[in-house]
């Protein structure tokens, strides 16, 4: 009777549980779930180097994820995709179609480096790497209608459930790319474009939109997330966004709807999860970034996308690999960091090329310093992959300050470099009302009124990164691509040590002393109860105990 009762129980727990169970699996069954792999800026980054673990294990990466759900998984792209490799900008983005072509990407979004060879590639980029453009505020002023070599939305239907795109570009691509480039192009407000084109794509049959953006975005060590790309999770109707432009880690939510951002050059993947339920009803949407850059004894190569580089390697090597000359020093380069050794490099050369008396270009046109060693035709590439050339003028005194005024401590570009005009600034003081002194390299006071002989770039010289010089006299495109004057002068030169001459230099503010024999730094610091670091920095002594009887050295009054 006992193992009658036991047994029946038995029965009645394995009903229960194989009811429960198959329960589960009707649920899971219905539940779809959509994928969006993404990436961003890739500036044409092919070649494995430091971070940047290259396009043939970026690709592996991303078909190996795809393999976890082949039949639901997106792979897009948010812009910036060619400009910025010595591979790349020699074969005009080849190299890179051919990659997104066996990465398998369906969309990218237009970034502002998109336009730096002018328009007439985009279409051919998105016919050879098999895929479409998409951007919807990016009109033609001729038309006034969207361009016609992007769609401004695309619905992709994977399980039965209709995912819509839409692209959005930064508006300030108007100012960060060529003029030449793009002045038939007005760059209207993301926000009020999006809210204009939902509906539209909602009436299309879309069951989810996804902005697919070159839109800024950072995320604060509490995970909150701002920039322009935030903005767009406040309006009805958009799910997620995907963001770019600012080259930042970022997987949180706003507005509790996912946003990403791949960091940049192919070192990171982004992924949006989406779940739907059998009525194809959006469940829930999860954001996650997978830094590649930071599990390399992880990663392989893809054999397909690894023979596609080192077919384009072979033929560029007798250019790229072609040693100029070399550097005893480093030439180090962060447009945000302030004036480089680079910047200042850079800036006399072109002034040299040209004989003018001043030199300046935009820290965002030098994009990567220069090591120490060997440097050939490849890292010059690097070095300055825009095919800006050298513009010479007559500038007023005047409108020499305001342009090294509106680089000096810009958030927005970064910092200008100069080189044959000694300024001084305050950094305290009002943005265009920084600068304290100015006089040219024999020491001549800068005059407003008078006019000096100066060269810059084309992109600058258009208007790029908001810089005005409408005001020259004698402009003149000399059509010398600022690239080839530095390796004439690596070349001649043979060997280069180049040293800081703080064309630009924060005003060094503080009492006056005269150094007395006997003295030694420290007792100076004590003295003024400051520290010899301080004392150092300010006067950039090399060695603090080398002063000598009569030396005047700034001391900090703060």
């Amino acid at each position: 009777m006992l193992r009658f009762k036991l047994s029946k129980r038995l029965i009645i727990f394995s009903l229960a549980f194989l009811l429960i169970l198959s329960s589960i699996s009707l649920v899971l069954a219905a539940e779809k779930e959509i994928v969006v792999l993404s990436i961003n800026d890739f500036h044409g980054s092919l070649a494995p180097s430091g971070k940047n673990v290259g396009a043939a294990k970026l690709v592996d990466a991303i078909k190996t994820e795809k393999a976890k759900n082949p039949e639901g998984t997106i792979i897009v792209s948010a812009g910036d995709n060619y400009q910025g490799s010595a591979m790349s900008n020699l074969l005009y983005g080849e190299p890179v179609s051919a990659m997104f072509k066996e990465m398998g990407l369906e969309l990218s979004a237009v970034g502002n480096h998109e336009f730096d060879w002018g328009i007439d590639r985009i279409t051919k980029w998105a016919e050879d790497g098999g895929f479409t453009f998409v951007c919807t505020n990016i009109y033609d002023k001729r038309t006034n209608q969207p361009v016609d070599w992007a769609e401004p939305f695309v619905i992709i239907e994977k399980m039965g459930i209709k995912v819509g795109f839409i692209g959005l570009a930064t508006p300030e691509t108007a100012y960060k790319a060529l003029k030449a480039n793009v002045e038939n192009y007005e760059f209207r407000d993301p926000v009020e474009t999006i809210k204009e084109w939902v509906p539209k794509i909602k009436d299309a049959g879309a069951d989810i939109i996804i902005a697919l953006t070159h839109l800024g975005a950072f995320q604060d060590k509490e995970g909150n997330i701002s920039g322009e790309a935030a903005a767009l999770s406040e309006v009805d109707g958009v799910e997620a966004v995907i963001s770019a432009h600012t080259h930042q880690s970022v997987s949180g939510l706003v507005n509790g709807k996912p946003l990403v951002q791949a960091y940049y050059n192919g070192r990171s993947v982004a992924k949006l999860t989406f779940v739907f339920d059998e009525n194809n009803k959006l469940v829930s949407a999860e954001p996650f970034l997978d830094d590649l850059y930071k599990r390399p004894d992880t990663l392989k190569d893809d054999a397909n996308t690894l023979a596609i580089y080192n077919k384009y390697n072979e033929e560029l090597k007798p250019v790229l690999g072609k040693i100029l000359g070399k550097t005893t020093v480093t030439l180090d380069h962060d447009r945000y960091a302030g004036p480089s050794l680079l910047g200042e490099w850079a800036c006399e050369i072109m002034k040299d090329k040209v004989g003018v008396q001043i030199a300046m270009t935009n820290g965002g046109g030098l994009r990567v310093p220069i090591p120490a060693g060997d440097i050939t035709a490849g890292i010059l590439y690097e070095v300055m992959p825009f095919d800006n050339t050298l513009y010479t003028m007559k500038l007023s005194g005047a409108d020499v300050k305001a342009n090294i005024e509106h680089g000096i401590m810009n958030e927005d570009i970064g910092w200008v470099q100069i080189a044959g005009v000694r300024v001084t600034y305050d950094p305290k003081a009002e943005a265009g009302k920084r600068i304290t002194s100015m006089s040219l390299e024999d020491g001549t006071p800068v005059e407003m009124d008078k006019f000096y002989t100066v060269v810059t770039n084309d992109f600058m010289a258009t208007g790029g990164d908001k810089y005005n010089f409408d005001n020259a006299l004698d402009k003149l495109d000399t059509f010398i691509p600022v690239r080839d004057a530095m390796m004439d002068a690596v070349e001649k030169a043979g060997v280069i040590s180049p040293e800081k001459q703080n064309w630009l230099s924060e005003a060094k503010t503080g009492k006056i002393y005269v150094v007395e024999v006997g003295d030694s730094v420290w007792e100076i610091a004590q003295k003024f109860s400051t520290t010899v670091e301080k004392i150092v920095v300010l006067n950039e002594l090399a060695n603090s105990r080398l002063i000598r009887p009569g030396q005047k050295l700034i001391i900090p009054t703060e």
